[in-house]
C-alpha cells in the first residue's frame, strides 16, 4: 500500500509504488495494449512524475512479468505467445488445486468470512456489468484462497505468480459463470471437501483456459471485422512512426542516461 509519508526517506519508495500499482492495473485491465510503448519520457509526462520511479516501476513490472524491456530504448507491454500460456497453465494447474485442497482442509473462520465476502462482491460487480470490478474481485478470491492454505512458500510462489495470474482473469468474458464457479468453489472449501474441490478446482482451471481461448478469438474476429478502433488505437496497433525508424531506437533522448533523471 502508499505510504503518505513525504519524508525524504519513505517518499521515493511510496512515489514508486504508486507508480508501478498505476501500471500494473492500466496493463492488467487493457488500458495499455499488448506490444504498446512505455517510453520513461512519455510516462513521467504522463504521471507527471520523473523518470526515476517510472524506471524503477518498469523494473519490477518487467521482473513480473507483464513488461518486456528493449535495451537502450523503451519498454513495450509484453505480448502473450501460446507457449507463454501453455506454460503458466501447466504451473496453475498443480498451483491452483494445491492451494484450493489446502484452503478445504485449514482454513479460519475469519478467513473463510473474508473469502465468502470477496466472492458476493464479485457475483454483485458481474451482475452490474462491472468487467474490471468482477475481474479483479476475482483474481482477489483466488490471492484469499492462497492465504488460506496456510502454506507460506505457497503463498511466495503465489507472489510471483500474482501479475500473470491476474492478466489471465482479465481476459474472461463471461463473469457470471465465473462468478458461479467460485461460490462453488466456495462451499466446498466452507464445507472441507476436500475432494469435492479438487474436482472443482480442476475443471475451474478448464474453464479459465477456455474463457481465454474465446476472449482471443472474439479479439481476432474484431479485427476481421474491421473494427480494429474496438480494440486498440494506431499507437496500440503500430503505425510507421510508433514502429520507429533507426534514428528513433538511437536518439539519446530515448536512451537511458543518468543525465536523464531529475
Amino acid at each position: 500500500m502508499k505510504n503518505n509519508d513525504s519524508s525524504s526517506s519513505e517518499g521515493p519508495r511510496s512515489e514508486t509504488a504508486r507508480i508501478t500499482e498505476i501500471l500494473r492495473n492500466e496493463i492488467i485491465d487493457g488500458v495499455r495494449a499488448p506490444g504498446s510503448k512505455l517510453v520513461e519520457r512519455n510516462l513521467a509526462t504522463e504521471l507527471g512524475v520523473s523518470r526515476v520511479p517510472i524506471r524503477e516501476a518498469l523494473k519490477q513490472l518487467a521482473a513480473e512479468g507483464l513488461v518486456a524491456n528493449r535495451p537502450n530504448t523503451w519498454s513495450t507491454v509484453r505480448e502473450f505467445s501460446p507457449s507463454d500460456i501453455a506454460d503458466l497453465n501447466e504451473v496453475r494447474t498443480v498451483f491452483d488445486i494445491l492451494s484450493f485442497e489446502l484452503a478445504a482442509q485449514r482454513h479460519n473462520r475469519e478467513g473463510l468470512a473474508k473469502l465468502e465476502a470477496t466472492m458476493a462482491k464479485g457475483k454483485e460487480l458481474s451482475k452490474a456489468g462491472d468487467v474490471v470490478g468482477a475481474h479483479r474481485s476475482a483474481a482477489d478470491f483466488h490471492a484469499i484462497v492462497t492465504e488460506l492454505s496456510g502454506n507460506r512458500l505457497l503463498t511466495e510462489i503465489g507472489e510471483l505468480l500474482d501479475s500473470r495470474m491476474r492478466w489471465q482473469l482479465s481476459q474472461h468474458d463471461d463473469l457470471d459463470f465465473v462468478a458461479t464457479e467460485h461460490a462453488q468453489l466456495y462451499d466446498a472449501i466452507a464445507h472441507r471437501d476436500q475432494a469435492k474441490v479438487r474436482d472443482l478446482a480442476a475443471r475451474h482451471l478448464g474453464t479459465s483456459q477456455d474463457q481465454h481461448d474465446k476472449h482471443k478469438e472474439r479479439l481476432a474476429r474484431a479485427v476481421d471485422e474491421g473494427t480494429e478502433s474496438d480494440i486498440g488505437t494506431e499507437s496500440d496497433i503500430g503505425t510507421a512512426s510508433d514502429i520507429g525508424t533507426e534514428s528513433d531506437i538511437g536518439t539519446a533522448s530515448d536512451r537511458e542516461t543518468e543525465s536523464d533523471e531529475d
